[in-house]
């Protein structure tokens, strides 16, 4: 079971690091934006599902050896929750409306929350050592 929360824990970090840094970033270099954003709009929705399952299932697997790893993946599963139901329609409808200022101050919340679960599952992470 360690071995399995450990699998789980680093690909929830390595994925959301590659997300965050990597996806969203190439695919606004290497295609228009316009494109590139209904791209992420549909990708982001499927991006918090996978999230939510793993962090919920490393954090199972994780309780029994170290509580405070799971409470912190668990933390991130139940912060995806709303992230994913609430703050991803309003950025999207701010979008939509183009609101600039509502857009830049939802997004900005957005990357927040994200810095924030990535800061976390490093953090379960690293308490494997």
């Amino acid at each position: 079971m360690t071995a399995l929360a450990l699998l789980l824990t680093a690909a929830l970090f390595g994925g959301m690091l590659l997300y965050s840094f990597g996806f969203a970033a190439f695919l606004f270099r290497h295609m228009p934006k316009d494109e590139a954003g209904r791209l992420l709009r549909r990708a982001f929705p499927v991006y918090y599902l996978l999230v939510i399952a793993v962090a919920s299932t490393a954090a199972l697997l994780r309780l029994p050896a170290d509580p405070t790893s799971a409470a912190l993946l668990a933390a991130v599963a139940l912060t995806t929750i709303p992230a994913r139901q609430v703050l991803m329609p309003q950025i999207n409808a701010a979008s939509d409306a183009g609101d600039r200022r509502r857009f830049g101050w939802l997004h900005g919340a957005s990357v927040a929350l994200g810095l924030l679960q990535i800061a976390a599952t490093a953090i379960a992470l690293l308490r494997f050592l």
